[in-house]
């Protein structure tokens, strides 16, 4: 086996310059610290090559150097995972966010998505046509990330999860080979990768079933006090199981946000946030959302008809690129009194008003897919909670980290023990068995399968 040495001494990146089209950027490179941010900005990791592929054949070409060296290996979409897992130390970095191309057939309803497109490339491109497919709720986000660990979005009770919609996946496993995994075609594969994370291959591209929706939405957004959080959250969870499954509602303990349509002196303010998008005809969208506005005296009622593609990327701003983050959740299969106050008291302390704990309603399309049918293992659970960390000053770290660490550990007596991936910290405490649960075992033999000298699996097991 080639030693890390060879690959920091230049080797690996004259070799990818010989056998790839892609840019080849070193630490010498003056693009090397651009090359090498993600959206996280705690993660500062510091490869020691980043292969940014213009097509297939590079990726095909990086893969089979990785065989050859041997370095740590990390790939990187659209760089939104929380845990930075886009970037690793002293290794190869495949980077593929330039093969963002999104192509949309109408007529058959599906859309074939380069694998570094985030949702905003989608939804511009399907929402003019009247359609959709499962994203998630911040339209930067990478396609791939969010796909390959389950993906929950606001339409995940209406039709499912990100994986769920996938008709097939262009993948190149470790051995350099294009392979296209669907139901019929290397279905093992199929299954791991629709909820299975990140290891096992580097994906090029996914092709999507789309659903009729919009170009207009409606959409709920409405602000209570803060001060009746606890009446608010009671009220809430009493109208949830009411709600049709074109609902996804969601809670939110935040602060208001600096729009300048707000009054300046309520911005950061701590708030009760509420919110849900209706997954049908906006004129009557209106109507079913009506009732999370009825929860209390409402501060401001934003609820409106907007065009699906906005909807998207209505908060986008409020978790800026650069910005530091530390995101945990938990899955639950109730939501009683105990658990509530467990969520209201995981608030406080909030380090600073970018932060928010947040619940996800869960069920509905999810659970309409059998438990074995696919890796994503949490689909029973009728919640996701949240605690979500976000700060700008390093200073900060080790407080707003323990922010919600501390919320974490005081919900886990009401939650599954399952972790979603997307929102595993900094994977420093993820755990495959939290993640995956039962499934761990078959992914993993899936894995060795398709990369049996761990060329690409390895790194995933790293913090």
């Amino acid at each position: 086996m080639t030693t890390t040495s060879t690959v920091t001494d230049g080797r690996l990146a004259a070799d990818l310059r010989t056998t790839t089209t892609a840019d080849v950027i070193d630490p010498d490179d003056p693009r090397y610290d651009d090359a090498r941010r993600v959206w996280n900005g705690l993660v500062d990791r510091r490869p020691a090559v980043i292969v940014r592929c213009r097509g297939t054949d590079d990726v095909v070409a990086a893969v089979a150097a990785a065989r050859r060296y041997r370095p740590p290996v990390s790939i990187r979409g659209g760089g939104h995972q929380v845990a930075g897992s886009a970037i690793c130390d002293d290794g190869l970095v495949i980077d593929v966010s330039a093969m963002n191309g999104v192509t949309v057939d109408p007529v058959a309803r599906t859309a074939r998505v380069g694998a570094g497109a985030r949702w905003a490339d989608v939804n511009a491109a399907t929402t003019p046509h009247g359609l959709a497919t499962p994203g998630g709720e911040v339209s930067a986000t990478g396609v791939a990330g969010l796909t390959l660990g389950g993906g929950m979005g606001q339409l995940q009770r209406a039709h499912g999860l990100s994986c769920d919609a996938l008709r097939a996946v262009e993948v190149v496993t470790a051995d350099g080979v294009v392979r296209t995994a669907r139901r019929d075609e290397h279905p093992d594969l199929f299954w791991a990768l629709r909820g299975g994370g990140r290891g096992l291959g580097v994906v090029t591209a996914f092709e999507f079933d789309l659903v009729p929706l919009g170009p207009q939405v409606a959409q709920a957004l409405v602000l209570y006090p803060y001060e009746q959080a606890g009446a608010l959250l009671a009220a809430w969870r009493d109208l949830v199981p009411r709600m049709p499954d074109t609902v996804s509602p969601e809670f939110a303990l935040w602060s208001v946000p600096p729009d300048p349509a707000l009054p300046a002196e309520m911005h950061g303010a701590p708030v009760v946030v509420v919110a849900g998008l209706y997954a049908g005809p906006a004129d009557e969208g209106l109507e079913v959302l009506a009732p999370l506005a009825r929860l209390g005296t409402p501060l401001v009622d934003a609820t409106t008809v907007t065009d699906y593609a906005s909807s998207q990327s209505g908060t986008d701003p409020l978790f800026p690129d650069g910005a530091r983050y530390f995101f945990k959740s938990h899955f639950l299969e109730r939501f009683d009194d105990d658990a509530a106050a467990a969520v209201l008291a995981a608030d406080a302390g909030r380090p600073t008003p970018q932060s928010l704990v947040i619940v996800r309603t869960m069920g509905g399309a999810i659970d309409r897919v059998g438990e074995d049918e696919s890796a994503f293992v949490h689909r029973r659970a009728r919640f996701n909670v949240s605690i979500d960390a976000g700060w700008t000053d390093p200073a900060q770290d080790e407080q707003a980290i323990a922010w919600s660490r501390r919320g974490w550990e005081a919900l886990r007596p009401f939650a599954t023990g399952g972790v979603y991936v997307n929102f595993a910290g900094l994977d420093e405490d993820a755990d495959r068995s939290t993640s995956f649960g039962a499934h761990a075992a078959r992914l993993d033999a899936i894995a060795r399968a398709y990369d049996p000298d761990g060329i690409l699996t390895a790194a995933t097991a790293r913090p």
